[in-house]
């Protein structure tokens, strides 16, 4: 059926001419179509055993010529047998199932984000959102931060080039969600009540297996007259027992924070070990000590009151804030050892969510 082919350009020429003939065939018979092109004596076949006589430091490039050429052939024909079973209304079964399309799902963090925003919209916070590239006056200046303050280091924040403002000074990637509180209290023309919670991107030069130079941060504020440290402690519970289920407890624990006074680190009991720090007769080895760290919180500092016009001695207030993805990470049944997985881009982990 094919001519012996002594060389490479003798092998295009024929294939060449197959493909010009599968092109003129009377397509009204796939099944003939098949044999006579892909059969165990069809074309495809004979150009296989034709191989040999192709010098050997070509057969590699010949080879991958015929089976792209089988490979199309066979997309070919299936397409033409599609198209003729959909002209043909006897050959259509309307009981079969339809084929099921393809469906991608919410990313982790998008679901955490909406879980977050559910639990506190129904204690009366409002979403909020504010911009990710900030002034360093919202970012740093009203927050109570000296000059001289290590987060204002090049080291730690990434700085954008444009010409400095003379009031706002710099432009920065924001550092925390916490640039949205000054930014609140303007909003609403310093006049509480406050119940906003703000969740946006974050930018930090860091980046190991619990860091990602890009994360996302949620901050709530509360400000209002006789608000104290039992309102903030009652809100971390609520939440605590929300996201990780009943009998979630938290802890806060002394520290200091630029923005607030006084501060405090935020611990949530290990849903593993029920706070006990053990598994049976040995310490847990997910939290060791009974409690997870999650992040920040305190009692607004005045000077922060005083840059949205506030008066401090006629209200006060108390914030929280901390990584989305950290928080995420704790829930039971997770065991994220690596937080950079969730940006991996790897589908093999994403699908599991």
């Amino acid at each position: 059926m094919v001519q012996n082919t002594k060389s490479l350009p003798a092998l295009k020429k024929t294939i060449t001419d197959l493909k010009q003939q599968f092109d003129i065939e009377p397509k009204t018979d796939v099944e003939n179509l098949q044999n006579k092109y892909l059969g165990k004596r069809g074309f495809i076949n004979d150009l296989m055993k034709s191989l040999k006589d192709v010098p050997r430091e070509m057969r590699p490039v010949a080879g991958q010529l015929l089976n792209e050429l089988k490979e199309n052939l066979d997309h070919q024909i299936k397409l033409l047998g599609k198209g003729l079973s959909e002209k043909t209304p006897n050959k259509i079964d309307l009981t079969l199932p339809g084929l099921k399309p393809n469906a991608g799902h919410t990313h982790p963090v998008s679901q955490a984000i909406e879980e977050i925003t559910h639990i506190f919209e129904k204690i009366g916070f409002t979403r909020v959102r504010y911009p990710e590239v900030d002034w360093d006056y919202y970012v740093f200046e009203s927050l109570n931060m000296p000059l001289d303050h290590p987060a204002r280091d090049e080291w730690e924040t990434f700085f954008i080039e444009v010409p400095e403002a003379e009031k706002m000074g710099k432009m920065v990637l924001t550092t925390h969600t916490s640039n949205g509180q000054v930014r609140e209290m303007e909003r609403l023309n310093s006049k509480p009540p406050i119940r906003m919670i703000n969740i946006a991107r974050c930018y930090r030069r860091q980046q190991d297996a619990t860091h990602t130079q890009m994360f996302h941060q949620f901050e709530g504020l509360v400000v209002d007259k006789g608000i104290n440290i039992q309102h903030l402690k009652g809100t971390l519970d609520h939440f605590a027992q929300q996201f990780y289920g009943p009998g979630t407890k938290s802890r806060i624990r002394p520290f200091h924070f630029q923005f607030t006074e006084p501060s405090f680190e935020v611990d949530f009991s290990c849903h593993i070990c029920h706070g006990t720090g053990k598994k049976g007769r040995s310490k847990c080895k997910f939290c060791k000590s009974g409690w997870h760290e999650v992040g920040g919180a305190g009692m607004v500092h005045p000077n922060v009151l005083k840059a949205g016009g506030i008066d401090p001695d006629e209200y006060t207030g108390f914030a929280f804030g901390w990584g989305v993805e950290r928080t995420y990470t704790l829930k039971e049944g997770l065991n994220i050892d690596d937080i950079r997985l969730i940006y991996s881009g790897d589908l093999k982990f994403l699908e599991q969510f």
